[in-house]
């Protein structure tokens, strides 16, 4: 289990999303903000060149989809208790690498502050790079380099 500290809250997480925080006292973070956060943070995810493929391609219904999400960062940032599922479960088979999960924060740290003041805005950037962090981990696409990023080819043992 992963533990993550910061101020006056606390992320708990092997990411089977169970977040216990102290709400932080941003005025623009609240639900309203959020929502409108994650409309625009996924309109412009289902435009990109390099992450829409994969997200356009298993989202049937992005209203739907957004309001899932937005019940994911209320949970987060708000201590909602509104989403309950299983982030890791759902990334884990998608055909996503190191730069996707950097776009998607390029995006996301982009969007932010387009929606919430500086403080919130923080927060939010914050969260989701540590919540990335912890995917990219389960996925083992961490921040260390691996054998095959580095450009070494991965062979089976051959057997004698």
């Amino acid at each position: 289990m992963t533990q993550v500290k910061h101020a006056s809250w606390r992320v708990d997480y092997p990411l089977h999303m169970t977040v216990s925080l102290q709400t932080p006292t941003a005025p623009t973070l609240d639900e309203a903000h959020i929502a409108r956060l994650v409309d625009r943070f996924y309109d412009k995810v289902q435009a990109d060149d390099l992450i829409g493929p994969v997200f356009n391609a298993i989202v049937d219904d992005w209203d739907e989809h957004k309001r899932l999400l937005t019940r994911f960062w209320c949970s987060v940032a708000l201590r909602a208790s509104s989403y309950r599922g299983n982030p890791m479960a759902k990334h884990r088979p998608l055909s996503i690498g190191r730069e996707h999960f950097e776009r998607w924060l390029t995006l996301w740290d982009e969007t932010v502050p387009e929606i919430m003041e500086a403080e919130a805005a923080t927060i939010m950037i914050d969260y989701a790079q540590r919540i990335g962090r912890g995917l990219r981990m389960g996925m083992g696409l961490g921040d260390r380099p691996r054998g095959r990023d580095l450009g070494i080819p991965m062979y089976e043992a051959r057997k004698p």
